[in-house]
């Protein structure tokens, strides 16, 4: 059986960093696994007052089916003002609702921060990192995956070079071991 894993983009930027370096991640996946691009960016805000029996809006109740077939998550993102993008967060706080019916719960996760700058996302990645142990998504905890001085990793081709996806490399298969051992 194919797994899937959902990858969920913190950037809207068309030649975004971290969706070279998600992509990256995803054609690393080995076979029996499936790559899923999960769409973010036409979320509605989060409003209790828009969640009723009867009606949500399309996008949270096509975004929550998304997730709920999902065998792992991976977040890749920027740090914006030393937290996570408000797309990403967002995206969180719809699939946690409504209370009792979050759809991340034990769904393995892996956090890859990524940057401009030499801390690699480090506030970002740790701000996500709180929200997820809420959302009772284990994550994965070493290797840690703060990615500095990101557009210096990438040729003119927007390929990342072979040292940074052997890293890459390393921890994806942590990742895929840790979530290997929680089915257990």
């Amino acid at each position: 059986m194919t797994k899937k894993i959902g990858f969920f983009i913190g950037s809207l930027r068309k030649d975004s960093y971290n969706k070279k370096v998600a992509e990256t991640f995803a054609d690393l996946l080995p076979e029996g696994y499936e790559s899923v691009f999960v769409k973010i960016d036409d979320l509605p805000f989060y409003n209790e007052d828009l969640e009723t029996p009867e009606d949500a809006p399309k996008e949270w109740t096509r975004f929550r089916s998304d997730v709920k077939d999902l065998d792992g998550v991976i977040f890749v993102s920027p740090e914006y003002n030393r937290s996570v993008p408000a797309v990403l967060k967002n995206a969180l706080d719809v699939g946690s609702r409504p209370y009792g019916q979050s759809v991340w719960d034990q769904k393995p996760g892996l956090v890859v921060t990524a940057s401009p700058g030499g801390i690699g996302g480090f506030g970002a990645n740790h701000h996500l990192r709180q929200s997820l142990v809420f959302l009772n998504v284990p994550t994965l905890q070493q290797p840690e995956a703060y990615i500095g001085n990101i557009a210096n990793l990438i040729d003119e081709n927007g390929k990342i070079n072979e040292g940074t996806v052997n890293f890459f490399q390393t921890i994806l298969t942590a990742y895929l071991d840790f979530a290997g051992k929680l089915e257990n």
